[in-house]
């Protein structure tokens, strides 16, 4: 009995584009030719780039060198204290004025009575006012400082320099008015204001900067202190203010030691962003 077979359909054309059914479709990457410039191999992570961003936009802005509230709250505060000083100073009965002065001198016969009382009393007011150099230099310079220590240490560099630099000054009076080389009214000099506390401060600061502008600041400002000792117009202030400049300089080793103060305190503001906690691993 004879069976008719029916014939198979015929296989597709393995050479007729987009019948390889049975090929493997082949990938479309090729290897770089000589010369070719293929592009990057990594990309950036986005977080990297937004803190990457973040940082040079902190490092670009002008107004870090005035302080603010948050960012420098001993500078800040410190400011308002003196400017509300210098204000009174300026508008309020000159009787008044003079007895406050004199009551805040840091002079013998005040240290020899109330030494803590005077030596803070003294650092409230500038000499000259609000408008004086050295409140322009408070201003930048402690700023600066307790951006780059913290507030409490930048408060202890200006306390050391304004005590040292007063007893430092006002011993020897005492003791050459004990030996008759001055008058007894040299044991009631006029004696105030924040010079001695700006000059360590400067000299502190200075060593926290880049060796070009740490000797730039230091041949500028010594020299600005050398010139008003030549004039002689007040040498036992103008060696005061030599002397707080070389106790500022004398804390560049523990200060140089201390960690970035700026990182801490954005980091208690709770203003530095931690990367996000990644999903646990199954034991």
């Amino acid at each position: 009995m004879n069976q008719s077979v029916q014939p198979a359909e015929a296989a597709p054309d393995a050479e007729t584009p987009g019948t390889l059914n049975g090929i493997p479709r082949q990938s479309t990457c090729r290897p770089p030719r000589a010369g070719e410039d293929r592009g990057p191999k990594t990309t950036e992570a986005p977080e990297t780039a937004k803190r990457s961003a973040a940082a040079s936009a902190h490092r670009l802005r002008p107004w870090r060198i005035l302080p603010t509230p948050t960012g420098t709250p001993f500078t800040f505060g410190y400011a308002v204290v003196l400017a509300a000083t210098s204000l009174l100073t300026q508008y309020a009965d000159p009787e008044l004025v003079d007895s406050l002065l004199h009551g805040s001198s840091t002079d013998v016969a005040h240290l020899s009575q109330s030494p803590v009382l005077v030596l803070v009393a003294s650092a409230l007011w500038i000499a000259g006012g609000i408008t004086s150099p050295y409140a322009i230099v408070f201003l930048l310079v402690l700023t600066a400082l307790e951006r780059r220590i913290g507030g409490l240490r930048a408060a202890g560099v200006f306390l050391l320099g304004h005590v040292v630099a007063t007893l430092a000054t006002e011993v020897p009076v005492g003791f050459s008015v004990l030996a008759g080389h001055l008058p007894d009214s040299s044991l009631h000099r006029l004696d105030y204001g924040i010079s001695f506390g700006v000059a360590a401060s400067v000299g502190a600061l200075a060593g926290l900067l880049t060796p070009w502008l740490r000797w730039t600041v230091l041949v500028c400002f010594g020299g600005m202190l050398i010139d008003d000792l030549i004039a002689f117009t007040d040498p036992m202030t103008n060696w005061g203010h030599l002397l707080a400049l070389g106790i500022g300089i004398l804390t560049w080793p523990l200060l140089r030691r201390l960690p970035d103060a700026a990182a801490r305190g954005a980091s208690a503001t709770g203003s530095v962003r931690r990367p996000a906690a990644g999903p646990r691993r199954a034991p």
